[in-house]
């Protein structure tokens, strides 16, 4: 007898449906087909051990397991469950009747438990887009699934359940979640906040101006001045995600099996911090079986690396076309996947080796081209693509030890909300392009028009600060957004003298 169930494949950040063939006929032996990876060639261990403590036998004849579309490679043992459920409708087990109504994934432990799998939410989205009635998946990945509406989610614990669910002896209700009510509740919540901070106003500043124009932003200071400290806080002053930025970032996590048993949709900007020793694949994706990396996991949030020049220079550089095109394209022999990485860029750095350099009060000890020699670890083509460069000065003890309350996260999240209205509505007919930062050159002439007094101060600083060309753009796109704050139509002097002044490290002889 042949029967059919359905599951699924990921493909990137999006997924195939799979169609399980399982006949049971004449013979002895077990096969597994359609381009299957070891660990859905093992399945059938595992089944055959479920089944049989679930109270059912395993057909002693030849059971034929087709995984079509044959020509994509199947991973992974999320096929365990729809096999299974296959092998007992094909031998006349259990009633096959509604087989066809259900995607049905899950691994199956020995003693029929069933374990939880990756890419939930983007399964049961092309579930619902193929018109099927209902999910069957692992209670823990119930919660992930349920934010899709106009599909029935069974969240199931062991083999007997969905066996039960087939044959009509036990049907549960199908889990219910209030999408949007489960979002907002949580949507505003922060852990970090600006008010904690004291002092350091110019680098709240700068973040600020970063969060509202979607700049990258590089800090540059001595151990200990709070560049993490405020790293951490940019989330908190970033405007809330919406709706299909949380199912955007949420689907990113999914496939890459780091959402909680209890979580539903990401409610806040992801912020990520790898360490300096990652390498360039953990960091854009990819492996064998590829799958999202750090820049993707940043997608609608911040990717913070602290100690920029310890990281290895060709994991610096794969962030270069990432950085520019906000999303990156995993190739291999026989496909290619696109993930998103529209992320920003917070880099932190010490200016020497020792630390030390520009210190008000403390000597760098550091011979002559040390210095240099330690920034040049930062490429040119990276730091083009950083728009703040930012100095940050330790906090002297009066600021340290005040008690008046500092300016809250809320208070500086309105404003940037704020300006980014005003750039939606700028931008609103080219599609993809959301905040300043990423305007091209020819936007930039179009859109961040100055005088001619403005056209001199630039020369100016250019001449006398022996600045980059490369700034040039930067500080415009900069500019633009220091005027959206200041909720002013034109370009000013003051927005100009601003955004020269975070161009820190384009000035030349800067060490020395």
């Amino acid at each position: 007898m042949l029967v059919k169930t359905f599951g699924s494949a990921l493909c990137g950040v999006d997924a195939l449906t799979i169609t399980i063939e399982v006949s049971v006929g004449g013979g002895s032996k077990y096969y597994v087909v359609g381009l299957p990876d070891n660990a859905v060639k093992e399945s059938l261990f595992r089944v055959e051990s479920a089944i049989r403590i679930s109270g059912f036998h395993m057909p002693r004849q030849k059971i034929l397991v087709n995984l079509a579309p044959a020509d994509i490679r199947k991973e992974g043992s999320a096929y365990d469950l729809p096999i299974a459920i296959g092998i007992l409708a094909a031998s006349g087990q259990i009633n096959a009747d509604e087989l066809a109504d259900y995607m049905i994934m899950g691994e199956l432990s020995l003693d029929g438990g069933l374990q939880s799998i990756a890419g939930a939410l983007p399964i049961v989205i092309q579930a619902r887009k193929e018109g099927y009635k209902g999910f069957i998946l692992p209670k823990q990945n119930a919660r992930e699934a349920a934010i899709v509406n106009n599909i029935d989610v069974f969240g199931m614990e062991t083999l007997s359940d969905v066996i039960n669910f087939f044959s009509h002896k036990e049907k549960p209700e199908p889990l219910k979640i209030d999408t949007r009510k489960a979002f907002f509740d949580e949507v505003n919540d922060v852990e970090q906040d600006f008010a904690d901070v004291r002092g350091q106003e110019n680098i709240k500043r700068a973040l600020e101006i970063a969060a509202a124009g979607g700049h990258n932003v590089i800090l540059i200071g001595p151990p200990g001045a709070g560049k993490t400290m405020l790293a951490k806080r940019l989330p908190s002053i970033l405007p809330p995600l919406t709706l299909q930025e949380a199912l955007e970032s949420t689907k990113i996590y999914s496939v890459a099996g780091k959402l909680a048993v209890s979580s539903s949709l990401l409610a806040e900007r992801p912020f990520r911090a790898p360490h300096h020793t990652i390498s360039d694949v953990a960091l854009v994706g990819g492996g064998a079986h590829p799958s999202p990396g750090e820049i993707s996991l940043a997608h609608n949030g911040v990717l913070f690396l602290d100690e920029l020049p310890e990281f290895k220079r060709t994991v610096l550089e794969v962030m270069r076309q990432p950085l520019e095109d906000r999303k990156v394209n995993i190739s291999r022999a026989k496909f290619s996947v696109d993930y998103p990485a529209n992320f920003m860029l917070v880099a932190s750095m010490n200016p020497c080796p020792c630390g030390f350099f520009n210190h008000p009060e403390k000597e760098c000890i550091c011979a002559p081209g040390v210095v240099q020699k330690y920034l040049s670890k930062v490429s040119g083509p990276l730091l083009d693509r950083i728009d703040l460069h930012v100095e940050v000065t330790p906090v002297n003890f009066s600021e340290l030890s005040s008690s008046a309350k500092a300016e809250s996260s809320k208070a500086i999240r309105e404003r940037v909300i704020k300006a980014k209205v005003l750039q939606h509505q700028r931008f609103k007919v080219h599609e993809g392009l959301y905040a300043n930062a990423q305007m091209n050159s020819a936007m930039v002439r179009n859109v961040c028009e100055i005088d001619e007094t403005g056209k001199n101060l630039i020369k100016q600083a250019m001449e006398k600060l022996s600045l980059s060309a490369r700034a040039y753009d930067r500080i415009l796109k900069v500019a633009r957004t220091i005027a959206d704050l200041a909720s002013s139509e034109t370009i000013e002097m003051e927005h100009l003298a601003e955004a020269i002044n975070y161009r820190s490290l384009d000035r030349e002889n800067w060490a020395g």
